[in-house]
């Protein structure tokens, strides 16, 4: 995978959020004038809460994908992908080849060869729930990443994240927000900034 400047971002919301919210609008604010696309799932276009499943939103990662490098004439592996929580799982699950098919071998898909992964919450595991981890397509996780979490995520620990990050292939940075919660709420110019320098730092 050849590596080339980062010419795009196409970013998504997490399951309870829209791409409307605060926190992207404010990555795309602090990225301009590079290209942010900020992609809304098909359920909440169709009005619905609950998220479809893993599969399709992977594929409608891989297709908002093909669409942007359209649009802005370039390469996969000149875009930056991510978004919140569930957002920023399910385009880690595409770089790293998987489809959210359960019941076939993974990973299944040659992985979505972009310039990076960004997880803004990545969800380690459900609220109390420490053993149902998300944690199997980590290793095959190859292109740089980036993981933005608060220090009281109730989704995955400090501890947990420096563990479990730990299997992914390519190179990955971490950076914990103090007291911050799930939602990384109060801290949307902290959160931008981090995700600016990081793609900054790609082009260097």
């Amino acid at each position: 995978m050849t590596r080339r400047a980062v010419r795009a971002v196409v970013v998504f919301p997490g399951a309870g959020s829209s791409a409307e919210h605060s926190g992207l609008v404010a990555v795309a604010n602090r990225l301009a004038p590079l290209p942010v696309h900020r992609v809304e799932f098909a359920y909440r276009v169709a009005g619905r809460k609950i998220p479809d499943r893993a599969p399709k939103l992977i594929a409608e990662v891989r297709a908002a994908v093909a669409a942007a490098c359209v649009e802005w004439q370039c390469s996969t592996n000149e875009v930056v992908i991510g978004g919140r929580s569930m957002g920023g799982r399910m385009c880690s699950l595409a770089a790293a080849g998987f489809s959210g098919d359960t019941r076939a071998a993974q990973p299944a898909e040659a992985p979505l060869d972009v310039a990076g992964v960004v997880c803004i919450g990545y969800p380690l595991h459900p609220p109390r729930k420490p053993t149902q981890l998300r944690i199997e397509h980590l290793p095959h996780l190859a292109v740089p990443s980036l993981f933005i979490s608060g220090t009281n995520d109730e989704f995955g620990t400090p501890d947990e994240l420096r563990q479990h990050l730990g299997t992914v292939r390519g190179p990955t940075t971490l950076h914990f927000i103090d007291k911050a919660r799930h939602d990384l709420g109060g801290h949307d110019a902290a959160v931008a900034d981090l995700m600016a320098a990081w793609v900054t730092s790609l082009n260097n």
